[in-house]
């Protein structure tokens, strides 16, 4: 009988090695430090679309909320597919606490259909120098993850890869979820 290693829980640091266990393939997106946004338009040689599936305000999960280092309810939170020619390549899931969002932070984040990396890397490389915590994740049909992004009317792969960083906006969190789609690598590997 043979057994696969599996990652110890579904969000593992980068930097702990479990990214040597996603497929070679995946290594790249998920290890990136830089804009998401900026890496696969460069890929491709086309702008990104970007469709909006929901953006309100709600109360997270204790999964998102162990992130922030002080208690957190009610969020806004912003889902979006990044797509070329229609084809969606990235699934996010962006969860913006209410006092990240205001004073000088709330003019950025008026992000109609731009995507969050191509304003927050804007601001980012003004004001932190510092890498931001990211994990990875292998998401498959049984994972509580899977089955919430499935419903987006999505026909789903099982597993998928995600990634999920922490960045500070101006000193303000925010917490971004990245589930890559095999259409990502077909495209890429295209250009």
């Amino acid at each position: 009988m043979t057994y696969r290693r599996r990652l110890s829980s579904l969000w593992n640091r980068v930097d702990s090695g479990g990214i040597h266990q996603a497929p070679r393939k995946w290594q790249p997106w998920l290890s990136d430090t830089g804009s998401l946004t900026q890496k696969i338009e460069q890929a491709i040689g086309q702008k990104l679309e970007v469709k909006i599936l929901r953006d309100c305000r709600q109360n997270i999960n204790s999964d998102e909320s162990r992130y922030f280092h002080f208690k957190v309810k009610r969020c806004r939170v912003r889902e979006v597919l990044l797509c070329i020619n229609n084809v969606p390549l990235v699934m996010a899931h962006s969860v913006i606490p209410i006092h990240s969002s205001c004073g000088s932070n709330h003019a950025i984040l008026r992000l109609g259909k731009k995507p969050l990396g191509a304003v927050l890397f804007s601001k980012l490389r003004k004001h932190s120098k510092k890498k931001p915590p990211r994990d990875i994740a292998r998401l498959n049909k049984s994972t509580a993850l899977w089955k919430k992004y499935s419903k987006n009317k999505l026909k789903l792969p099982s597993p998928l890869w995600a990634r999920r960083t922490l960045y500070q906006l101006k000193g303000h969190p925010l917490l971004v979820n990245e589930i890559f789609l095999p259409e990502l690598l077909k495209y890429s590997e295209m250009n």
